[in-house]
């Protein structure tokens, strides 16, 4: 009896009509030595359940006229499951995995097309992790101008624009593979203990990007002299493809632990030398020399600059960015306010340390002085160092009117395809 009911409560039995006991009890009749229960209660499963082997006289069974296997398949299909909510659902699980089947199909098409944006300001690069491109030579970064990178008067700022440009001059070196332990040093530079150090910097600005704008750098490398490394710039705006900013510098080698600057060894020469191009400085150089200010050539003055903790590097020295900033400190207001930094020339000296406390100089041209208020282009000298009359670094500067359109003016390096 417990088992009956154990066995009811997952297998509930289902009442056969009159007719199918009828024709069941029949059935069961021919059966010779299997016998049911109970007549009036028999169903497939009792069958199943209180059969027994038939009778063998002489080894051979008698008394059965339909296999038992042939009586249960018989009783299934005369007993047909009665209809019920449940059974009447549709089969969610296969209709799930025919919308499944579907979307991973459209996903699959999707992931294929060879699609390319349609809208000329989508970015090439949208994350900015940049990329090499015309075989191996150029590396190209995008740039987004963030709120935070703007000045007064709504553009990128000079030191913006800078360290945009020391940006990809570093991942070029990760890119091509040779970035070691160092800041931009190749490994072999690492196991030598040498370092970059810029010596010469030239920049044009034709025009600033502002907040929003997306700006495209490509930089290269190639050889200046025998020990250095001339490194070029071009910065344009990513929609339309004008050349807003170029920049040429060189760059020496000097020892981390010593200071002192050194020639390129073979081993660091290999490594590089790959990646140089044969190409003129996409800025042409300024040979004017440029002029040392004192105390009584300089126009203003401003002392007391020192670099924070923040405005060093990982190699313990002062980022040349940083420089610029200092430089522009001594820059009279009436020229910040109604003027823009055009184009700079700047020859890196020497570095300063943590603790150094520097002096910035600035003598405006003499034709300047006194056409500040007639907004023509005018020309300032510079010089960083410190408050022992120790270089730093000596600069010139042009500066243009803020409102004045030069676009083109200066020349613009046509858009190449890659």
């Amino acid at each position: 009896m417990v088992a009956t009911a154990a066995t009811s409560a997952f297998f509930p039995a289902v009442s056969p009509t009159p007719d199918y006991s009828t024709k069941t009890a029949a059935k069961l009749s021919n059966l010779g030595g299997m016998k049911s229960k109970s007549a009036g209660s028999s169903s497939g499963l009792q069958v199943k359940t209180n059969a027994q082997a038939p009778p063998k006289i002489n080894g051979t069974s008698v008394g059965l006229a339909t296999p038992v296997e042939g009586v249960k398949n018989e009783c299934d299909t005369l007993s047909p499951a009665p209809r019920t909510f449940i059974n009447t659902l549709p089969d969610w699980s296969m209709l799930l995995a025919a919308i499944t089947t579907i979307f991973l199909a459209a996903e699959k098409q999707w992931m294929m097309l060879d699609w390319k944006p349609r809208r000329p300001d989508m970015l090439i690069d949208p994350f900015g992790l940049g990329r090499i491109v015309q075989d191996g030579l150029v590396f190209r970064q995008n740039f987004s101008i963030r709120s935070y990178e703007i000045g007064a008067d709504r553009t990128a700022s000079i030191e913006t624009l800078m360290n945009h440009l020391q940006e990809t001059a570093l991942n070029h070196v990760k890119g091509a593979g040779l970035l070691g332990d160092g800041f931009g040093s190749t490994p072999e530079m690492c196991k030598k203990n040498l370092i970059w150090v810029v010596t010469r910097m030239q920049v044009v600005v034709d025009r600033y990007p502002t907040w929003g704008d997306v700006v495209q750098v490509d930089t290269w490398v190639s050889q200046s002299g025998k020990n250095g490394m001339r490194r070029d710039w071009l910065l344009r705006d990513s929609t339309s493809g004008e050349t807003l900013t170029r920049a040429s510098s060189v760059w020496v080698m000097m020892n981390k632990q010593t200071r002192r600057l050194s020639k390129i060894p073979p081993e660091v020469r290999g490594e590089i030398e790959p990646y140089f191009t044969d190409t003129l400085p996409v800025v042409e150089e300024d040979s004017r020399k440029l002029q040392k200010l004192d105390d009584n050539t300089a126009d203003f003055v401003r002392t007391g600059l020192s670099p924070r903790w923040s405005d060093l590097d990982v190699n313990q020295h002062v980022n040349n960015v940083k420089y610029i900033g200092w430089i522009l400190e001594s820059a009279p207001l009436p020229i910040l306010e109604s003027y823009e930094l055009s184009s700079m020339t700047l020859e890196y000296r020497r570095e300063c340390g943590k603790d150094s406390v520097l002096q910035s100089l600035t003598a405006v041209s003499s034709n300047g002085i006194g056409n500040l208020g007639n907004l023509a282009d005018i020309e300032c000298q510079h010089l960083l160092q410190l408050e022992n009359g120790a270089e730093i670094v000596r600069g010139r500067t042009g500066w243009r009117p803020k409102h004045a359109s030069n676009f083109g003016t200066l020349g613009e390096v046509p858009v190449e395809s890659t």
